[in-house]
């Protein structure tokens, strides 16, 4: 039997393996180390103004540091099980966090966005393994039945690093300075390499065995998914399919995924094994959690950035907004470790999207007006629900799969999330603009001096003008930049709106693909179909 090519034996048919380490001190460690990963995917964002200003360029130029890191990060995370043959999934584990930390350090200590962009980059690329590797490692650690509990520590680092990011870079940011950002990085990836070093070993299916160089299918991989990011992240600010750059990253990205997809399916020795979603649970749970990616991050991005744009808030308290979330999913993922010895995990993850959905349409009535606590409650309900799905999909996922190819499947289950979510951060922004200049359309012909709410509302401006000691010549002028100030908030308004509805409704409509799962609960196995 090939090294290259593990059957996919029935999980009982395998050889039991313990490692030598605690496993919930291995899980602990290796969280971390994910969790370091995860937390740089979003604390850079609200820092960009400073970035841009510091290393003297325009932050348009700034957000190539965003594009870099996602560019490398989306590439190495689907051939990271590939990597982790090649070089033994310890070493590459440790190398990925020990460069990882070294990247952070160079990236602190640039001294032009050049330097900036290039050691991001080298941050995606080492960063990119991390989640991967942290996830089959919890597969191997733990037998089945335990698998959910340690999940819980996967959720929440996935969930509370995207939430913690802009608060976090915001508050390091106006109190210290952006290179903060990328050194506090450092002690912690070091620490984290020499504990790994000692607890961490390699079960046999684990260790460096041979790993055939697939250029083929690595560079269709590189291509595709690097200019998928590329165009996803710039499509906005380069004004889309209008702009020669984005159709031809467009194009690229296209024929790269479609010729990786039709090369792997065909080649002998494939840099990944896509068998991996013959298995109905693991193809099922791959397209869930990247569903879940698309919505956490979307509303990730959207939730603080109504509240800088509508509401005034600074980006720290904006970031604030966001973080009693995942206080909120921290307490309730021990109950939903509880809830699923009694229900199906397919239930629970069909209940925890409706109610991702509900939550949605309840924050699409936000008004200008909205006080602090309400826009907490709002995004604590949208939080709340991703409690009911990172444990139980992760679980349910890997339920029916033969342990040879958690590495692979690992890989592409932390792509589809990350990349559908790199996506639905642009997606997300792009449509904000389309749904404001929609409603500014409807709603321009109602801003004339021949409707009387228009001409009522200006006079009561002129009048707040004139209490508040603004000079007569000024008067007129002052009131129509009033009005014109609210009509711009109100269209804003609406399309945020606008787009938790479809976010709600994006929610629901994932809800029937849920019951294509086998009816498994806990940590226990189907009674049958799971392939």
């Amino acid at each position: 039997m090939s090294t290259d090519s593990p059957p996919a034996a029935p999980a009982g048919a395998e050889e039991p393996w313990k490692p030598r380490g605690n496993p919930w001190l291995i899980a602990v460690v290796v969280t971390v180390a994910a969790f370091m990963e995860i937390l740089d995917t979003t604390i850079v964002n609200v820092s960009l103004p400073h970035i841009a200003g510091s290393l003297s360029s325009s932050y348009d130029d700034a957000t190539w540091a965003l594009t870099s890191y996602l560019v490398a990060n989306g590439i190495v995370l689907t051939i990271s099980g590939w990597l982790g043959k090649l070089l033994g999934r310890k070493r590459y584990f440790l190398i990925c966090i020990f460069m990882f930390s070294v990247s952070s350090f160079l990236c602190g200590i640039s001294g032009s966005l050049t330097q900036l962009i290039i050691f991001r980059l080298m941050q995606g690329f080492f960063g990119g393994g991390l989640q991967p590797n942290q996830q089959s490692i919890i597969l191997d650690t733990f037998p089945p039945e335990k698998r959910a509990a340690a999940f819980g520590l996967t959720a929440i680092a996935t969930i509370v690093g995207p939430v913690l990011g802009p608060a976090l870079g915001g508050w390091i940011t106006d109190n210290y300075s952006w290179r903060w950002i990328f050194f506090i990085n450092v002690p912690i990836g070091l620490a984290a390499t020499f504990a790994i070093s000692l607890l961490l070993d390699d079960p046999p299916w684990a260790r460096k065995q041979k790993a055939p160089l697939d250029i083929v299918g690595i560079s269709l991989i590189a291509v595709g998914f690097g200019c998928l990011e590329v165009t996803a992240d710039r499509g906005e600010d380069d004004d889309w399919f209008g702009s020669s750059m984005i159709r031809t990253t467009a194009t690229f990205a296209v024929l790269g995924i479609g010729g990786a997809i039709l090369w792997l399916l065909t080649a002998k020795r494939p840099a990944v094994d896509l068998r991996v979603f013959k298995d109905r649970n693991f193809a099922t749970g791959t397209a869930l959690i990247g569903a879940v990616g698309a919505l956490l991050y979307a509303s990730a991005v959207i939730v603080p950035q109504f509240a800088q744009q509508v509401i005034g808030y600074t980006a720290t308290l904006a970031g604030f907004v966001l973080s009693p979330g995942g206080v909120a999913v921290i307490i309730l993922i021990p109950i939903i470790g509880r809830l699923m010895k009694f229900f199906s995990l397919r239930a629970l993850i069909a209940f925890g999207f409706a109610f991702m959905g509900v939550s949605m349409f309840l924050s699409a009535h936000l008004t200008p007006t909205i006080d602090f606590r309400h826009l907490v409650l709002f995004r604590m309900s949208q939080t709340a629900s991703l409690a009911f799905l990172f444990v139980p999909i992760s679980t349910i996922t890997y339920a029916t799969l033969p342990r040879a190819l958690n590495a692979d499947a690992s890989a592409l289950y932390s792509m589809a999330r990350n990349v559908l979510g790199s996506i639905a951060i642009s997606g997300s922004t792009a449509m904000i603009t389309n749904l404001r200049q929609a409603h500014q359309s409807q709603m321009v012909h109602w801003m004339t001096p021949f409707r009387q709410p228009y001409l009522d509302y200006l006079a009561r401006a002129r009048q707040f003008a004139a209490a508040h000691g603004v000079a007569p010549a000024a008067i007129e002028a002052t009131a129509r930049q009033h009005l014109y100030v609210e009509y711009t908030r109100q269209i804003s308004m609406l399309a945020y709106n606008e787009l938790f509805m479809i976010l709600g409704m994006g929610a629901f409509m994932v809800v029937p693909f849920c019951f294509l799962l086998s009816p498994i609960r806990g940590g226990g196995r189907p009674s049958g179909g799971g392939h």
